[in-house]
């Protein structure tokens, strides 16, 4: 009976579909959370995912796909944020500030000029529990390019992202491998759009990342790190929140803080531990 009460949502055709799209963003918003905290772009995941909202109202305007709509503004976004910040005097923080909140009210308003029968909750908290098989066939694509791009180019990623003049001493294409980053960082956010949604989708590309730094020095290892906490985290908030009656996407931003602060909490006591001792 008890085996019979664990193994229930399992049972469940789109609670199925839950998990394998859990499985599936998992991967690269874990790998790209790594690049984006070395670097220091936490709010640029944030400023896209928002962001993207006028290119999906855009899309369903005009009957096309609401995925390329997405990308489309993403890349956009992601472009004129980069490209503000190198050509002006203003910090990039509050480029991403003012490209952002421009961008996702743009989307607003565009999204109540419209009638539309799609529900704005599920483009911004994400309908886990609505996934079908084109969702998945589209989250795996971006997924599995993502991925291999990363892992193919990590070494010189990690490289940009730590010291970008050694980067470009060492005959790197910096600004190829800038704004590739942030091409990639457009096709995740389209990947995990329907998954979390846009508000959440910053907590999978920053969280994983930040709890891999805390825990590991090596980089390579950071990568794997990340991985498995993101996969435990997605895991086991849809299982989570099948019992608990929630939404499975805040669940899963639930429980990677809750994994964050552990982490934290651990290399704080290390630290005193080693303070200690000296």
């Amino acid at each position: 009976m008890m085996l019979d009460t664990l193994l229930l949502p399992f049972q469940f055709a789109f609670m199925q579909n839950a998990f394998f799209i859990a499985a599936i963003v998992a991967v690269p918003t874990a790998l790209l959370s790594c690049f984006l905290v070395l670097k220091g772009w936490a709010l640029m995941g944030d400023a896209v995912s928002h962001a993207v909202l006028p290119g999906i109202v855009l899309a369903y305007i005009f009957g096309i796909p609401l995925i390329f709509g997405a990308f489309a503004a993403g890349l956009f976004t992601s472009i004129a944020t980069g490209y503000l910040a190198e050509n002006s005097r203003v910090k990039q923080d509050t480029v991403m500030g003012v490209v952002f909140s421009g961008m996702f009210g743009l989307g607003i308003v565009l999204y109540t000029s419209i009638t539309s029968d799609a529900h704005l909750d599920h483009i911004l908290f994400g309908n886990m529990l609505g996934v079908g098989a084109d969702d998945l066939w589209t989250a795996g694509v971006i997924a599995l390019v993502v991925s291999v791009l990363l892992l193919l180019k990590w070494k010189d990623l990690m490289l940009h992202a730590f010291d970008p003049a050694q980067a470009r001493a060492s005959g790197l294409p910096v600004r190829v491998l800038h704004y590739g980053l942030l091409t990639v960082l457009s096709l995740t956010i389209v990947a995990t759009m329907t998954a979390t949604g846009l508000i959440l989708a910053v907590g999978l590309l920053i969280a994983p990342g930040a709890i891999a730094f805390l825990v590991t020095r090596r980089f390579g290892k950071m990568l794997a790190v990340a991985v498995a906490v993101c996969l435990f985290g997605m895991l086991g908030g849809v299982y989570a929140s099948f019992y608990l009656d929630s939404a499975p996407a805040p669940t899963v931003v639930l429980i990677l803080t809750v994994l964050f602060l552990a982490a934290f909490a651990r290399k704080s006591y290390l630290q005193r531990k080693t303070a200690a001792m000296l």
